[in-house]
C-alpha cells in the first residue's frame, strides 16, 4: 500500500489551436467532487459563450475516483483524453477544465481528441507537481503515569500531534502518521494496557 501520492501545488494553463478551434485548458487542485461542481460551474458561468467547456478528474491518494465529461463533444473525444493526460502524469487531486472555442470547421473524432488531450498536457506541463504523505489520524488516550512513554513511541516512529485534550485522569492526542507506519505504531502502542486506540477512517 502506498503512502505518498503526485498532486499539483499551483495551477497550470495551457492553449491549443487547431483549425480556428481554439482550446483553452485548466488544471487545478481539488480535494472534493464537491468543489469539483462549484469550479465547473463558475467555468460555465465565465464561459458561457463557448461551444464546450469538458472536463476530467482522478481523486483520492490512489486516484481510483475519476471522471471524464464530453459536455455535448462526441462520446469519448474530450473527457477521456484529458483524464488520459491526468493518469499519464500518475496525478490525482486533479481537475482539469478544457473550454473549446468552435473554429467552424469540423475536426472529427480524431484530430479533436488529439486536440483536448494536447490543451490538457499543456495546462498540466504549466502547474507545479508536488508529492504527498498518505496520513492516517490516531487518536491515542494515555494515562499521565503513561504519557512520557507514548510520547517516546510516537517519537520514534514518526508521528506528529495533531491535538491534545485532557481530562483528570487521562490526555488524549490526535496524531498523524505515514499510512505504511500505521500498523507498527498500534502494535507497540498495545504493549501498553492501559491506553486506547482508535484510527479514524479516512485517509488525508
Amino acid at each position: 500500500m502506498t503512502d505518498h501520492y503526485l498532486t499539483i501545488s499551483t495551477p497550470g494553463e495551457g492553449l491549443y489551436t487547431e483549425k480556428r478551434s481554439r482550446f483553452l485548458a485548466f488544471a487545478i487542485h481539488v480535494e472534493s467532487e464537491e468543489e469539483i461542481k462549484e469550479i465547473v460551474k463558475k467555468y460555465q458561468k465565465n464561459y458561457y459563450d463557448a461551444r464546450h467547456v469538458c472536463y476530467a478528474y482522478a481523486l483520492g491518494y490512489d486516484g481510483e475516483r475519476t471522471r471524464g465529461v464530453d459536455a455535448g463533444e462526441p462520446s469519448g473525444t474530450a473527457g477521456r483524453p484529458i483524464l488520459g493526460q491526468i493518469k499519464s502524469k500518475k496525478l490525482t487531486n486533479v481537475l482539469v477544465i478544457v473550454v473549446r472555442y468552435y473554429g467552424g470547421t469540423p475536426l472529427g473524432a480524431a484530430n479533436l481528441g488529439r486536440a483536448y488531450q494536447a490543451a490538457a498536457l499543456e495546462a498540466l506541463s504549466q502547474a507545479v507537481t508536488e508529492e504527498k504523505i498518505v496520513t492516517k489520524k490516531i487518536r491515542v488516550s494515555v494515562p499521565y503515569t503513561d504519557v512520557d512513554a507514548i510520547m517516546k513511541v510516537l517519537r520514534e516512529e514518526g508521528a506528529e500531534i495533531f491535538a491534545r485534550e485532557y481530562d483528570s485522569r487521562e490526555q488524549h492526542l490526535t496524531v498523524t502518521i505515514p499510512l505504511n507506519g500505521v500498523e507498527y505504531l498500534c502494535e507497540r502502542l498495545k504493549k501498553f494496557y492501559t491506553v486506547t486506540i482508535h484510527i479514524e477512517d479516512n485517509e488525508e
